[in-house]
């Protein structure tokens, strides 16, 4: 009996041993190492490893123009710009750069110019310097002109803008034009905000969307196309496995920051509201190692802030008072106190009411410290560009509440997203 038991005992150590090995073997197999599976990649595709993998006739023999900055990688991370010139059936003849340029090398606002890559040796012109369009000088040996960027799902964040003005002289010089589309980091679902003011346009909100816009490149190019005129010979290379309620960490996809102050997907995240502060004196965060996710000034008690946002009880997002020194950018060198922003759920959270909420208690606690940026000659503040309008913050200043303005510019949300529909790919 003793020896049948032992017997026993012995062949469920081995079994249990060979359960351990299959289930190891399997995650080996279905995981890359970063506990990201690798079924997953295998179902999930960019626009750009769609083109490479099933479209290569779109760009095979032609000479070949490519918009880009360092988010243009395929699913290896592979610079879209080194793929290409090392295929022997692409003839990549010039790149183009947007703000930040194409190796990302420039920060907020800074002049681009004309330049010679250095890994290629191709000509790269710039669409954040002389010119923010593509003119027919820089166009004259392109046969085909392809977009690649990673957009961050708000109206003010230019390279939508850079894509447009491209596909407009696309459409002049009769240039086909590719959209390699990529997920919007905030998923595709909400849309939130007021739509645009077109008396408000500029390049941080050159049409009529809503602030969280809740579509991809891919599709705002159609809208764009369409919706305004543009009439390019347009082609959206769509992505596969993508799905409209993805955020980008529910994606296989590492994170390549498109502008030097949006280093995480956390950053995108609270963008489209706490950028708003860019519109007055107080600091966005820039010059920290947590832009817009850290906000204030010299002249804001840190304590007091966090109290009065945390006692609005706003869903899906904490503030702790916290301390900061900006290395460049507003109040560069200077002791700022104010909050860091922490989403802690990101389905509820909404980040324009938020941001409104911020500028308005900004506004309220220090009216002597608190401004505005300065109106230019028209009367436009750069604050109204960016929310897309110029009653915003004329309601702050007369001390409406932020759930006032959301209801004024609910029926041009709603009419935005009846129109949306007919673009939407996934």
């Amino acid at each position: 009996m003793r020896k049948y038991l032992i017997a026993c005992f012995t062949l469920l150590l081995v079994l249990g041993s060979l359960t351990a090995v299959f289930a190891d073997s399997s995650w080996n197999n279905s995981n890359n190492g970063n506990g990201k599976a690798k079924g997953k990649q295998k179902k999930f595709k960019l626009g750009v490893d769609v083109l490479l993998d099933e479209q290569k006739e779109l760009i095979e023999g032609k000479r070949v123009g490519l918009i880009t900055n360092p988010t243009g990688v395929d699913k290896e991370l592979n610079s879209i710009v080194d793929v290409l010139h090392n295929d022997p059936d692409v003839d990549l003849t010039a790149l183009y750069g947007p703000e930040h340029g194409v190796r990302g090398s420039a920060q907020a606002g800074e002049y681009v110019d004309y330049y010679i890559d250095e890994a290629t040796g191709l000509p790269v012109y710039s669409l954040y310097g002389k010119t923010r369009k593509p003119t027919p000088e820089m166009l004259e040996d392109i046969d085909v002109l392809l977009f690649d960027i990673q957009d961050v799902g708000t109206r003010f964040y230019t390279y939508i803008y850079t894509m447009a003005y491209a596909m407009e002289a696309a459409q002049e010089n009769d240039i086909p034009f590719i959209v390699l589309d990529r997920p919007n980091p905030l998923s595709g679902i909400k849309v939130q905000g007021p739509v645009l003011d077109p008396e408000y346009k500029s390049f941080v909100g050159n049409y009529p969307i809503p602030l969280r816009h809740g579509m991809t490149v891919g599709e705002l190019a159609k809208l764009f196309n369409n919706e305004f005129g543009i009439g390019a010979d347009l082609t959206v290379a769509e992505m596969e496995g993508w799905k409209r309620n993805m955020y980008y960490e529910d994606t296989p996809l590492e994170f390549v920051m498109p502008s030097p102050n949006m280093p995480t997907p956390e950053t995108a995240m609270v963008y489209p509201g706490s950028a708003l502060i860019e519109g007055t004196n107080a600091s966005e965060g820039r010059g920290t190692t947590k832009p817009f996710e850290l906000l204030g000034a010299p002249y804001v008690d840190s304590t007091e802030l966090a109290a009065a946002l945390n006692d609005l009880n706003l869903p899906g997002i904490g503030f702790r008072s916290a301390s900061f020194t900006p290395a460049f950018s507003k109040h560069s060198g200077e002791l700022s106190h104010g909050v860091q922003i922490h989403v802690t759920h990101k389905q509820s959270f909404h980040p324009v009411k938020t941001g409104l909420h911020m500028v308005k208690t900004l506004h309220d606690l220090y009216p002597e410290e608190f401004a505005f940026r300065a109106e230019n000659s028209q009367g436009v503040s750069f604050f109204d560009n960016l929310i897309g309008n110029g009653w915003v913050r004329e309601a702050i200043e007369s001390g409406k509440s932020v759930e006032w303005m959301e209801k004024q510019w609910q029926d041009e949300l709603n009419e935005f997203k009846k129109l949306r529909e007919e673009y939407l790919l996934y």
